[in-house]
């Protein structure tokens, strides 16, 4: 787990921080965990609150002693090195005054305001005397702190209703609407040569409008908005565009292909920021939608200033009118098949919850929201809260990130972050046509007169031991193999490519197995284990002493699997433990390739 130091100050940013050796500085090490473990972001010490590393690596490309810290890199830093206090105190003071805001807009009562403000500056000075909590952890806490003891769930609820409702209606108008289809006559000076190109420079002109509309905060936080004319409209439309990433994402989403949406559309995940602003974000998914695309929306879990959030997707009647026959997911912990086959609905829209109370936070995000981040095409962040989390550190994602936020000089900026280059992604399509290769061989064995074995074992189930797990597969299929005449025998072990974890696998096999092409599944038994080793001439190492198939996770899904098949093809044999022995492995931890519950006893 790498700490960072600075470099000199003329070095580039991507060359600003080194890896940090932990081993050399035994103080410097116990501060780096003390970071974690005081910020409530340790998987080890809250493992039902942190995700767990490999739920990370869904989002974030990490090196594998490596680890994710969701800040700035120089808040991090600052925090690591402790060398700039004034800049942490200056990030804590700004936490406190937004508290203190609240409490006075809120409580206006002499006593009780009195009362929370002195609760609240008791408990940040408690928070912020060592100068290790992040500024976003410190404002959760002080926030809760203030919903707790007032009673009031969300204290911005009226003035997020009233944005939205200001901002509807100003999307509503005569004069917006007007404004929206003009033509722009610059546009025509060397017009396109073809319907379609036609076609796409109208996608443009409006998706341009729009986004240049999603900055204008006086739609939401101005009176004066709701007499825009046309021509106020007009002259909002006209504001400049910047950062590198504006060509990107209208080439992404402006695609037609002879006139209609490509078959191939966008997945895209698009992360809600502001109430006001959401509106005018719904109308730019909304056009999206009519291109091809399909949006997955995220909202925060609960109340966090005047973000919006998922209960004000559901219950806010400004937002209903305009999300109507949106597909709400409310599982956190949905499972990869159930996505997908949500992903593969006619649903175009689908709203989630990021499962946090603050801004972007991936290490405690939802098992739901790291799910769809990994299947997705791209992300579209909003703001410059979420840019700082995306931007402002030296990660790198699974996905491109884009991020709208308003720039320089009136303009909207629109920044690019590439994905990591050796990301490696297996999207669902991907496993899909492993699967069909697999069963394929399958088809081909049998048309030979061949006997198709499809052997089940453990190759994750025991933490760190997948590489010893493979090699005893492989040693006792060969052992089979020369045992049995007019055999086909897939061994799983052999399919696994890195970057794959058991979400993707499993995903794969269970294609494989539903198929009908199995004749004989074989679940490995000890021993087999046995045999393996001996063969390996090697003695059992205690790890491996009593285990088989019932010890896997993977196998255990896979009997019930079996279970089912065996239904509709009763032909087909299962050879190994009996089933009832394989009720003790229930669910994988978050992509890893054994029990969740192992995870715990292994860290103990």
């Amino acid at each position: 787990m790498p700490s960072f130091e600075k470099t000199p100050q003329n070095e580039t940013q991507s060359d600003a921080i080194i890896p940090y050796t932990e081993g050399k500085n035994p103080e410097k090490d116990a501060w780096y965990t003390a970071f974690f473990i005081e910020n409530h972001l340790d998987h080890n010490s809250y493992p039902d609150q942190v995700a767990t590393p490999e739920q990370v690596r869904f989002m974030v490309y990490m090196k594998e002693d490596e680890r994710f810290y969701p800040c700035s890199d120089k808040m991090f830093l600052s925090i690591i090195n402790k060398n700039n206090p004034d800049f942490i105190q200056e990030r804590y003071n700004v936490v406190l005054e937004r508290i203190l805001k609240v409490i006075d807009e809120q409580i206006e009562e002499p006593d009780g305001n009195n009362f929370l403000k002195s609760l609240v500056r008791i408990k940040f000075m408690h928070e912020t005397r060592d100068h290790i909590m992040l500024p976003s952890r410190l404002e959760k806490r002080l926030l809760r702190i203030f919903i707790n003891h007032s009673h009031i769930p969300d204290p911005y609820l009226c003035e997020k209703i009233f944005r939205n409702l200001q901002t509807g209606n100003a999307l509503k108008s005569k004069a917006f609407k007007k404004a929206l289809n003009q033509i722009d006559t610059s546009y025509l000076t060397d017009p396109p040569d073809t319907i379609s190109d036609i076609r796409k420079l109208a996608d443009y002109l409006e998706l341009k409008r729009l986004f240049a509309l999603s900055v204008e905060t006086s739609l939401w936080t101005s009176a004066k908005s709701a007499g825009y004319d046309e021509g106020d409209f007009l002259e909002i439309f006209k504001r400049n565009f910047t950062g590198n990433g504006v060509k990107l994402l209208f080439d992404s989403l402006c695609i037609r292909e002879n006139g209609r949406a490509q078959e191939a559309r966008r997945k895209i995940l698009w992360l809600m920021d502001e109430a006001g602003e959401v509106m005018v974000d719904i109308a730019i998914i909304k056009n999206l939608v009519k291109l091809g695309h399909r949006i997955i929306v995220v909202f925060k879990e609960g109340p966090l200033f005047t973000k919006i959030d998922f209960i004000d997707a559901i219950e806010d009647e400004s937002i209903k009118g305009e999300l109507k026959g949106t597909f709400f997911i409310k599982d956190m912990h949905l499972g990869k098949n159930e996505l997908i086959k949500i992903i593969r609905s006619d649903n175009k829209i689908i709203a989630i919850s990021d499962g946090i109370h603050e801004n972007v936070n991936l290490l405690l995000s939802s098992t739901t929201f790291a799910r769809f981040f990994k299947e997705v095409d791209f992300v579209i962040s909003r703001g410059h809260d979420q840019k700082r989390r995306f931007f402002d550190t030296h990660f790198q994602f699974t996905q491109d990130i884009y991020n709208v936020s308003a720039g320089d000089n009136d303009s909207v900026n629109i920044s690019y972050k590439p994905k990591h280059p050796s990301v490696i992604k297996f999207s669902y399509e991907d496993l899909e046509k492993k699967a069909v290769t697999i069963i394929g061989q399958m088809n081909e064995a049998k048309k030979k007169g061949m006997t198709v074995i499809f052997y089940s074992g453990i190759i994750g189930s025991i933490p760190g031991k997948i590489h010893i797990a493979k090699k005893i597969m492989s040693v006792f299929i060969q052992h089979l193999k020369e045992q049995l005449s007019m055999t086909f025998i897939i061994n799983p072990s052999e399919y696994y490519e890195p970057g794959m974890d058991a979400d993707d696998l499993m995903y794969m096999w269970e294609i494989v197995q539903r198929s009908g092409f199995i004749d004989i599944w074989r679940f490995q038994t000890y021993d087999d284990i046995v045999d393996s080793f001996r063969i390996m001439g090697k003695k059992i190492p205690p790890e491996w002493v009593g285990k088989d198939a019932t010890f896997s996770t993977g196998c255990t899904k896979e009997m019930r699997i079996a279970c089912e098949v065996l239904e509709k093809h009763p032909e087909m044999q299962i050879i190994g433990p009996s089933r009832e022995k394989f009720m003790r492995r229930n669910e994988y931890g978050v992509g890893k390739m054994y029990d969740r519950r192992l995870g715990v006893v292994c860290n103990m």
